[in-house]
């Protein structure tokens, strides 16, 4: 399983974000997230693309740093994410205390820690192709994922299909689809492993 500890950043300074993001980001999980902490959250999830979704939407707002732990939880799963138990959450703990440090504010801590590093390392990536994307080019990638090709995505923005091109290229959508993918993939194996 993957249970996802996030600790929202600058909390002090900046609104509490938790009652959204608690609101918003439990789509798919085992275990719904809820406010653990002060502005931290936890959920459980079993579901790599879920699980991939979240981290995209999580990466996307740049306000959270986020720990992706790996492995078993105990089971029955209890009602509550934060009454869970097992290995997973001792790697969610460990991973959101380094990601405060981390590139992209995010990393991954499982049992085997060869296949954690590797997706570590194309969480790290993925973060820094996400952080340089512009609200243009998250119009353009949110259209896009509605499954709208660039002719109606010009259509639909007012701009010629050349200029949907050029953004969706600078925002690095197929790049951003193939590591959100690769992300996908790499839960998968390790969860199957676990």
């Amino acid at each position: 399983m993957f249970v996802l500890t996030v600790d929202q950043r600058s909390s002090r300074t900046t609104d509490d974000l938790v009652p959204t993001a608690v609101e918003t980001w439990s789509a798919g999980a085992r275990l719904p997230f809820e406010r653990t902490a002060g502005d931290e959250i936890q959920a459980v999830y079993d579901d790599p693309k879920a699980t991939a979704d979240l981290i995209e939407g999580l990466l996307r707002t740049q306000a959270w740093n986020i720990g992706v732990g790996i492995g078993e939880v105990e089971l029955p799963l209890p009602d509550s994410a934060r009454a869970g138990r097992g290995p997973a959450y001792l790697h969610a703990r460990s991973a959101v205390t380094r990601a405060k440090n981390a590139p992209g504010r995010i990393c991954a801590v499982g049992g085997d820690d060869y296949r954690a590093d590797q997706l570590e390392t194309v969480l790290w990536l993925w973060a820094a192709l996400l952080g340089r994307r512009t609200s243009r080019g998250w119009e353009v990638a949110d259209l896009v994922a509605e499954g709208l090709n660039h002719e109606a995505v010009g259509k639909r923005l007012g701009i010629s299909q050349s200029a949907v091109s050029q953004r969706a290229q600078a925002a690095g959508l197929v790049e951003g689809r193939r590591a959100r993918d690769l992300v996908e993939q790499m839960l998968d194996a390790m969860v199957k492993e676990a």
